[in-house]
Order: C-alpha cells, then sequence, then structure tokens
C-alpha cells in the first residue's frame, strides 16, 4: 500500500467506480491486489471510492492525519459501503456531511455524499444544520431532539428464509412470447411438455408498468444437462445463445454450470413450493408497494420476492409503519434518488407484531384460524 505523508488535512474526490465495474476499469490483477490489500478493513463489494476512506481513517487512527473531507456518491450510506463509515465513526467522528446533493458536472447522472471528519473542535452540522451527532448513514441526531441510529438495526431470527431476491438470469435465457407459446406446443424425447422449463418472468416494470410478456427458459436449480437437453428447443436456444457467452465467465460455477441461471434461488423455490401466489416489490422504485405474483410467473432479480400467499403477510408489508421504516433503513440510487429496498436492512430487522411474525405465520393459514 502506497504511504501518505503526515499532514494536517487530506481533502479529495476520489474516482467513483462501483465495485461491479472495477476489474472492466482497472484489471483483474489491480483488483484483486486492492482488495487483498484491504481485507478486513473494507468489505467485499464495496466501491472504489471506499478505499480513499479507509485510508484517511487509519492516517488519523495512527496519529498521520488530522482531518479528511471527501466526496463519494450518496451510496456511500448504504450496503457494503456503509460499513467503511462505521469504522470511521468506531474511531473517530464525522463532524461535517452533506448527505445527497446533485453532481455538478454536465451528463453525470449521480448523486454525492460530502463527508467530512476526524479531529476537529467544530460541533457536528449536516447540510449545515447544527446536530448532536452524524450516524454511519449519515442522518443525524438533531439538536434537543431524541433520535434513533437505525444503522444499528439487527436481524431478527424470526424473519429468517421470508425473503429473496428473484432470479438473476446471467446471460440470455428470455425469449419471445410468439417463440416461447409455439415451443409449448412441440413434443420431446421424454414425453414432458416445455412449461416444465419455461415460464413469464416479470422484471420491475412489469409490475410499475404492463406485463411486457417476455418469457425466460428455466432448468430450475438442479436439472443436469442430459435432463435438460431432452426439452429440445429450450435447450438449443441455451446451447446457442448462453453457452458462448459463459464459456468466457471468469466464475468458474456459471462457465461450468451455462444451461442454468446465474443465481438459481433454490431456497426461493423451496419456500415457495406449492402457493398459488407470491408477494413481490421492485427493489428500485420512487414509490413503495408491493403486489401479488401470479402462480407461474417467475420473479427477475430486480424483485424482492416473499414467498408467501397469505393476505396478513401482504397487509402488513403493505402498511404504513413498513414503508416508513423501509424509507428509513433503506437506501437511494440513481440521479432521481430513488428508493431501495433491502431485504438484510428492511425486512430482516423488522419489528413484525408479536404473533405476526413471518416464523408466527409461516403455516399461512392465519386467515383461516
Amino acid at each position: 500500500i502506497a504511504s501518505w505523508p503526515a499532514a494536517d488535512a487530506v481533502i479529495g474526490n476520489p474516482p467513483f467506480v462501483g465495485d461491479k465495474k472495477m476489474r472492466g476499469e482497472l484489471g483483474d490483477e489491480y483488483t484483486e491486489a486492492l482488495r487483498a490489500a484491504y481485507k478486513g478493513r473494507v468489505p467485499g463489494g464495496a466501491d472504489l471510492v471506499c478505499y480513499w476512506f479507509e485510508k484517511a481513517r487509519a492516517q488519523i487512527e495512527a496519529g498521520a492525519l488530522l482531518r479528511a473531507g471527501l466526496v463519494a456518491t450518496n451510496s456511500i450510506r448504504q450496503g457494503a459501503n456503509r460499513e467503511v463509515l462505521q469504522r470511521v465513526i468506531g474511531s473517530t467522528r464525522i463532524f461535517d456531511a452533506w448527505p445527497d446533493e446533485t453532481w455538478v458536472n454536465d451528463g453525470a447522472a449521480v448523486r454525492v455524499s460530502l463527508v467530512s471528519f476526524g479531529h476537529s473542535t467544530q460541533k457536528p452540522q449536516l447540510a449545515a444544520q447544527p446536530v448532536t451527532a452524524i450516524y454511519a448513514d449519515l442522518k443525524a441526531v438533531a439538536e434537543g431532539a431524541q433520535s434513533l441510529d437505525l444503522t444499528t438495526a439487527q436481524p431478527l431470527p424470526e424473519n429468517a428464509g421470508a425473503s429473496f431476491f428473484g432470479f438473476c438470469l446471467a446471460g440470455p435465457f428470455t425469449v419471445e412470447a410468439a417463440t416461447a407459446r409455439a415451443w409449448l406446443r412441440l413434443p420431446n424425447p421424454n414425453g414432458r411438455t416445455n412449461a416444465d422449463v419455461l415460464s413469464p418472468i416479470w422484471n420491475g416494470a412489469d409490475i410499475s408498468r404492463r406485463p411486457n410478456d417476455r418469457w425466460a427458459v428455466d432448468f430450475g436449480a438442479a436439472r443436469d444437462a442430459s435432463e435438460s437437453a431432452l426439452y429440445d428447443s429450450p435447450f438449443a436456444h441455451v446451447l446457442a445463445n448462453v453457452k458462448p457467452l459463459r464459456d468466457a465467465n471468469k466464475r468458474a460455477s456459471r462457465a461450468q454450470r451455462w444451461w442454468l441461471h446465474g443465481e438459481t434461488r433454490p431456497g426461493l423455490r423451496k419456500a415457495g413450493d406449492g402457493l398459488s401466489r407470491w408477494i413481490v416489490t421492485s427493489e428500485t422504485a420512487k414509490h413503495r408497494y408491493f403486489v401479488w405474483l401470479p402462480q407461474g410467473v417467475a420473479p427477475e432479480h430486480k424483485l424482492v420476492v416473499f414467498p408467501r400467499a397469505d393476505d396478513v403477510m401482504f397487509g402488513l408489508l403493505s402498511s404504513r409503519l413498513h414503508n416508513l421504516w423501509a424509507v428509513a433503513t433503506g437506501g437511494r440510487l440513481g440521479v432521481g434518488n430513488d428508493p431501495v429496498y433491502s431485504t438484510s436492512k428492511c425486512f430482516l430487522p423488522f419489528p413484525f407484531p408479536a404473533g405476526l411474525t413471518p416464523a408466527d405465520t409461516a403455516h399461512q393459514r392465519t386467515e383461516a384460524l
């Protein structure tokens, strides 16, 4: 790791590169070396800008720096990125921040956070307003007011196993509706219908507007290649369109199991087996609402899925209390600053009413009882 000279202050605008783009922008060798050097300090999945925050924090902790003021995308407040700010608060303090500002350069569809931390006699300020303290999500306690640090909310065991992301295809598994319907009429060597491995698939746009009538090939979570090949036309499509891309995939599991989705979600399939409908919400949406996913329709990975068919769970998720909680604990994304629903932050720590937790209503017979 390159050394920084001792200084009173560091002010900078580190590069904005998302964690999923680091390999493409920086190369495999550099990305792996960087992550190895900061292992245990910067979590996997953190954006490139986070390494500057941790570097500055370590300099302050070592006595080689008094304070730092850095610019980041506003996603520094959420997910894996937030853990870096949590480390900052653990060893020093954030004394000034602007949590959500538009970026000044034309053409840059991004919102930013400006964060100053370290040793300072300045009383804390958030967006130029005096506060008592600033949390890792860049929210604060106003002077003379009471507030909760929602970043300390922990997952509740009774909420486990009731929320999932939809299927991550990781390849061109989708086909036109007319093609899929034609395949449904074709015979197969195994005597089975192609309906076994074909279904409509919905994403966020399908629930916020109207279904686009897209279909996807889905060989499930564990069907092997020889068994999948007995579905002639769907397998031929995947062989011609997906396999060439998967052969070059750096993830060995995806290259070797090229006929299956990138994330097959066996837990979701098991939890939802036999249900007549599922509850879904768009991961990123201006307005937070929940809808029923009809039986036989597959959810894509930009949908958060609750494999439940009971009206009680639907009502609790749709309640004003849960919506306020989701906005307060979730992240924000893009130039539109739209709320993001994170299962780890919004669902798992949510305090459902006593007797109506996901564990209590897992039998899904609450209405009858």
